[in-house]
């Protein structure tokens, strides 16, 4: 942690990290996926920093947050991680929020307990599931591969050059993928290093994703665009439905990007979430 990361009491116990990425200007919120961190946003938050002041938040189970032994992963508890960290930094004035998978639904999920926290919302491609197209066992295939996943590589740079050379990662930008490496990390006593969100509970955050959101987007009165990539995969091919179902939401989509697109091109996004949140 440095000097400008701090720690936020949020509900069950739980401790937030939350990290000032700089800027001037209106407050913007990072709010990360699944096996992410906020840190992960800090090639976006540069390019923005000349029109907004961005944080990013460490949810539960995900970079340096503090949790119990045993919490139950409940995408409930990530929006209250959320909403705590927001109120901690912005009192009661509105903030513009960026939302990338799990969390867009802690956004939206935020919202409905919090309606007026939040300007306006900029998702990509939320794990918000219809219930009639919820796919459980894709889900469940997710959670077994994080349980395979290695966690500990000879050092950063080994971690780095491994994901560097495999696809998704192998499509996200080098900038990116050296902060999503160097804060997704932690030194071993031994010269390893391990990643701060283990296995286990990257994959009870995934078993947790039918989260009931859908159900109530009627009510999440949020100026929202739900941003849809072009893979075809089963986010992009439900993000239509949850712009439908929001009051306030408009559907952008771009084909060239797949599921990790807020890490595939720092600048086009920035400008992409600038764009919207100007108007």
């Amino acid at each position: 942690m440095s000097e400008t990361s701090r720690f936020i009491p949020s509900t069950n116990d739980v401790e937030v990290a939350l990290h000032d990425l700089g800027g001037e200007g209106p407050v913007l919120f990072f709010s990360h996926a699944t096996g992410f961190h906020g840190r992960c946003y800090l090639p976006v938050a540069e390019a923005l920093a000349d029109r907004f002041h961005c944080y990013g938040v460490d949810l539960r189970g995900h970079g340096d947050s503090k949790f119990p032994d045993g919490l139950s992963m409940s995408w409930k508890g990530m929006a209250e991680d959320l909403a705590a960290s927001v109120q901690a930094v912005a009192d009661d004035e509105p903030v513009f929020a960026v939302g990338h998978s799990m969390g867009g639904a802690a956004i939206v999920l935020a919202s409905l307990n919090h309606p007026t926290m939040f300007r306006a919302g900029w998702l990509f491609e939320p794990i918000l599931f219809p219930a009639v197209t919820q796919p459980p066992d894709a889900e469940n295939n997710l959670a077994a591969s994080a349980r395979k996943r290695r966690e500990v590589f000879d050092s950063y740079d080994a971690a780095f050059e491994r994901y560097a050379s495999r696809p998704p990662f192998s499509q996200v930008d080098p900038v990116a993928l050296r902060a999503y490496v160097d804060h997704g990390f932690e030194p071993l006593d031994d010269g390893t290093v391990r990643l701060k969100c283990r296995g286990a509970i990257e994959a009870e955050v995934f078993e947790n994703s039918n989260n009931g959101g859908f159900e109530q987007l009627p009510n999440a009165m949020i100026r929202t665009a739900i941003v849809m990539s072009g893979d075809g995969q089963g986010p992009a091919t439900f993000a239509p439905a949850v712009a439908d179902e929001l009051p306030n939401g408009e559907l952008l989509s771009y084909p060239d990007l797949n599921h990790f697109g807020p890490f595939q091109d720092p600048s086009f996004i920035a400008e992409a979430i600038a764009d919207y949140f100007s108007q």
